[in-house]
C-alpha cells in the first residue's frame, strides 16, 4: 500500500535532548552519573512526567526517596534547558525535503507540556508539520497504542498507509503491531532510504 504521511518522534530524531548533557558537569564521575540517571532521575521516572505528572509532585517523590540527592534531583528540571541541544539538522533537512513535496506530516512525542513549552523556540520543524500530538497534553505516552490512535483518528490517517520514524524500540514494536510502516530511526540518511523504500519520492 502506498505511504500517504509520515509521523516522527522528536526527541533523538529532530531535536537533540540528552540528561547527560547536564548531569556530566555536575556529576564528572561517568559511573555515579550513569547510577544517578538509570536508579533515581531514571527515564521510567521521567516518563511520569511526560505523561502529565506536575514537576513539583515528581521532584517531592524522588527527594522524599532521595534526601542526599535533592539538590541534583531539582536540577533535572531547573536546569532542563541545558539538557537541550538544538534541532538535529540533517533530519530537520529530510523533513522540510518532505514537506516541499507535498507530503503530509505529523509529530507523536512524549513530552512534559511544560517543557515542551520551553523548547518551542528551538524547534523551527513544527512549521512543516500538520498537527503535533504532545504526550504531557493528552496524559498518554508511547508505547501506549491509545496515543497513537489519537494521532489517526483526530486527522483521519490510516496506520498502514502511514510511516512512523521513531528512536526507541518499544516504540517502533508498538506502531508496527497497531499496522503502522515503522522505521527504527537511526540517522538521517538511513531515514531517507528506507522512506524512499517505501515508494515515497522527494
Amino acid at each position: 500500500m502506498a505511504i500517504d504521511a509520515v509521523i516522527f518522534d522528536f526527541g533523538g530524531v529532530l531535536i537533540d535532548w540528552n540528561p547527560d548533557y547536564l548531569y556530566r558537569t555536575l556529576i564528572p564521575d561517568p559511573e555515579e552519573r550513569r547510577h544517578f540517571l538509570t536508579q533515581i532521575c531514571s527515564p521510567d521516572w521521567n516518563l511520569e512526567q511526560d505523561r502529565g505528572r506536575p514537576w513539583n509532585e515528581a521532584i517531592a517523590e524522588r527527594t522524599a526517596l532521595f534526601p542526599d540527592q535533592a539538590a541534583l534531583i531539582r536540577a533535572f528540571r531547573e536546569r532542563w534547558h541545558e539538557m537541550l541541544a538544538g534541532p538535529i539538522e540533517p533530519a530537520v533537512d529530510l523533513v522540510a525535503r518532505l514537506h516541499q513535496a507535498g507530503i503530509p506530516l505529523y509529530g507523536l512525542t512524549n513530552w512534559c507540556e511544560e517543557t515542551f513549552k520551553l523548547a518551542r523556540p528551538q524547534m523551527g520543524f513544527l512549521q512543516y508539520l500538520r498537527d503535533v500530538v504532545v504526550s504531557g497534553v493528552e496524559k498518554l505516552a508511547k508505547p501506549d497504542p491509545h496515543i497513537f490512535h489519537r494521532l489517526l483518528d483526530r486527522n483521519g490517517l490510516t496506520a498502514a498507509t502511514t510511516a512512523f520514524v521513531d528512536d526507541n524500540e518499544p516504540n517502533i514494536l508498538a506502531a508496527t503491531a497497531i499496522g503502522f510502516r515503522a522505521i527504527h530511526h537511526r540517522d538521517a540518511a538511513d531515514t531517507e532510504e528506507r522512506l524512499r523504500a517505501l515508494g515515497l519520492r522527494f
